[in-house]
């Protein structure tokens, strides 16, 4: 009896154990799996997280207005920045940039605001990004602009100068050599500016590239030129635009050309073509130009009251005189002058936010 009882015992101890086993083993298992869901559950919140702050970041982030190299650009990107620092509560960065790169930058997300883009000037940026790619938006308003070639009126009186076309007579550019060679000397914008290319035209077109030296240089180094030419009653040309405090500087006449003829202009731009220059005609006046402000389309989206008022940016002529004349002729700093513009026309300001 005793021998047959052992291996009964034995066996149900075997079994208890094996119970046992595995009890702890479903038991550890319920645990794993909790916790591996509980990871599953914070890394999701942990996303979650990550994407509401990265959207965050989109809505309430900085925003960022070009500064181009000309004086009203850069009092105008001033102003934007202060105005919608104070109204909105929104960072602003300022950054340098040449037409091309901020228009591309707006189109990227980059950048978020042109202050000052020109038509007819910038066609082709207009048509690249606002028309084919809808990335970036123009403001409703323009402010009225124009650009030729002038002389100071003493120049014209000593030279007899009129028209632009007397230019490409050897005889009449010689009276503008300040350096010896033969050729006069004609400062036509500076490097990057879509007039540049445009003035390389005119000069091909009517012939005085062949007389005259096409100068590029940076405004602020052409305006001492004619400084210096003024103080000198030295003959000096250029191409200039307006509005401008040149012109309350000086006493200037613009050399006469025929009204724009859309006709006689084919501009085809460097980026477009390595024969742009060969392929291009302008040989009329300047169609009247505009200035607008340009801002990213995506605006709409992160910032839409700040969109909405930059929609609505109105600066005259008189204001945009003012403001280069304050910068360059005064040396007040840009952003010192755009807090004094902003408390000064805020009437004005508050119209753009209504």
């Amino acid at each position: 009896m005793k021998k047959f009882l052992t291996p009964l015992i034995i066996s149900a101890a075997v079994i208890a154990l094996l119970l046992v086993v595995r009890w702890y083993t479903g038991q550890t298992g319920k645990h794993a799996g909790h916790e591996h869901a509980e990871h599953e559950h914070d890394e999701q919140a942990e996303q979650t997280e990550q994407t509401a702050t990265q959207a965050s970041d989109t809505t309430t982030g900085k925003i960022v207005i070009a500064v181009p190299n000309w004086p009203s650009g850069k009092a105008r990107a001033n102003v934007l920045k202060v105005v919608i620092e104070d109204n909105f509560g929104v960072d602003v960065e300022l950054q340098n940039g040449t037409n091309p790169v901020i228009f591309a930058g707006m189109d990227s997300g980059a950048m978020h605001v042109h202050p000052e883009g020109w038509l007819p000037n910038h066609a082709n940026l207009h048509k690249k990004y606002v028309d084919e790619n809808k990335t970036v938006r123009q403001g409703k308003v323009a402010a009225d602009a124009d650009q030729a070639i002038w002389v100071t009126k003493d120049t014209a009186q000593r030279t007899g100068i009129v028209k632009l076309e007397e230019l490409a007579k050897p005889e009449m550019a010689a009276k503008f050599d300040t350096d010896g060679d033969g050729k006069g000397e004609i400062w036509i914008g500076a490097t990057g500016w879509a007039a540049t290319s445009i003035e390389k035209i005119r000069a091909k077109s009517y012939g005085y590239d062949q007389t005259m030296q096409l100068k590029e240089m940076d405004e602020a180094l052409a305006l001492g030129e004619i400084d210096a030419a003024v103080a000198k009653k030295q003959n000096i040309v250029f191409y200039f635009y307006s509005p401008h405090h040149v012109f309350m500087l000086y006493d200037l006449q613009k050399l006469q050309e025929e009204p724009h003829d859309p006709s006689q202009w084919k501009v085809v731009k460097p980026t477009e073509d390595p024969d742009w220059l060969q392929k291009s005609r302008a040989m009329t006046a300047w169609k009247k130009a505009a200035m607008y402000v340009y801002y990213a389309a995506s605006l709409e989206k992160t910032h839409p009251p700040v969109a909405k008022m930059l929609s609505k940016v109105d600066i005259d002529n008189k204001s945009t005189t003012e403001m280069t004349y304050a910068l360059v002729v005064k040396k007040t700093p840009a952003d010192q002058f755009a807090k004094e513009w902003v408390q000064k026309n805020s009437a004005l300001v508050d119209s753009w936010l209504r």
